[in-house]
């Protein structure tokens, strides 16, 4: 077994276990999917090793560092190590930049019997290669799909393997009404978590990317400067689709599916669907609102007396037609230029397969 890691891209495309040595503050700002924070120090125990270190030196903050994590609390967070490699053999440890905490680690493990591998670099090394992959990733060719609110984009991209999912790389889906009932990621995880993805097809001979059209923010998540000035010039694929599909659409994605998250829990559907509404006050002025948000609750009640989905038709049609449509128009007009080619899902489906760059290799 080797001492370390250097094959980063193995690690990330892979999604080899990671277990992360760091504190969980570190862990919580920027981390990677497979990894597990099982920390050397606590958060307080890092902080008095850092102070020690600025006013005393290295050795001494090492000492410290001895002292702190010593006797019982040592041989548990040695237990806990031990636990996590027997449920993944394969895995490999890390702290900040593959030094004193995993090489600590590393040898406490080797003495109880059970060698491990430490990333060389430690989660700095992991981190700049997949910088490195958003800046150097999307130089080839690439596409931008676009169309009307309720369109179904997200599920007409799932059928490409062109497609990289910024919306479910973000845990929203980009809208008013986008927000998930899960936290989103940092910017950091968001930028992580995009960039394995985008590896990951690359590794595969995928040399094109695909990308629904977006805002520069998905959320809170902003996307990447370098993806973000390929998409302002990537050709277009415009999705075109009926109103009533898409009112159909909406229904779908924001009352059913959302009925279906919060297992029948009316009382939470009507919060996040009054909140989502809320946002859109000073656009609809509060005359509509309030029509609006009477219409949303109705809907709610006939749904949750088991009369179907159908009563919130009303309120998402006027969405569509007063606020989101006319939106669309506008942005859409400075880049009518690129669309390459429009059409139904099948159509654009079968002129993409067609086309050179998007043979995977």
């Amino acid at each position: 077994m080797p001492d370390q890691e250097t094959d980063f891209d193995r690690l990330l495309a892979c999604d080899v276990p990671l277990l992360d040595l760091r504190a969980p503050v570190e862990f919580i700002q920027g981390a990677f999917p497979s990894a597990t924070n099982l920390p050397l120090m606590t958060d307080d125990e890092r902080a008095q090793v850092g102070t020690c270190y600025k006013q005393q030196g290295q050795q001494a903050a090492i000492a410290l560092g001895h002292q702190l994590v010593a006797g019982q609390l040592r041989e548990a967070r040695l237990q806990g190590w031990l636990n996590w490699l027997q449920d993944h053999p394969d895995g490999v440890i890390y702290c900040f930049r593959g030094g004193l905490r995993s090489q600590t680690a590393q040898e406490w493990l080797n003495a109880a019997g059970r060698p491990v591998t430490r990333v060389k670099g430690g989660y700095k090394a992991l981190r700049r290669r997949l910088l490195q992959e958003i800046e150097q990733g999307f130089a080839g060719p690439g596409f931008v799909l676009t169309g009307l609110t309720g369109s179904g984009k997200t599920d007409w991209l799932a059928r490409s393997p062109l497609s990289l999912d910024l919306e479910g790389c973000a845990h929203h889906r980009g809208s008013s009404f986008g927000n998930w009932s899960e936290p989103q990621p940092t910017p950091i995880n968001f930028e992580n978590r995009l960039a394995i993805a985008r590896l990951k097809q690359r590794k595969a001979g995928i040399h094109s990317w695909l990308v629904e059209d977006e805002s520069a923010m998905i959320g809170r998540c902003p996307i990447p400067l370098p993806l973000y000035e390929r998409m302002q010039q990537a050709p277009l694929l415009l999705l075109e689709v009926s109103f009533e599909q898409r009112v159909r659409q909406i229904r779908h994605d924001y009352v059913e599916t959302m009925q279906h998250h919060f297992n029948d829990d009316f009382e939470r559907l009507e919060h996040y669907l009054q909140d989502s509404l809320k946002r859109l006050y000073k656009r609809l002025g509060d005359r509509e609102w309030r029509r609006l948000s009477a219409v949303m609750t109705e809907a709610v009640r006939q749904q949750q007396q088991g009369h179907g989905c159908d009563a919130h038709e009303e309120w998402i049609a006027t969405l569509l037609s007063v606020y989101y449509d006319p939106i669309y128009a506008r942005h859409q007009a400075a880049k009518e230029d690129r669309i390459i080619k429009r059409g139904e899902a099948e159509e654009l489906a079968e002129w993409l397969a067609q086309q050179p760059e998007a043979q995977a290799s």
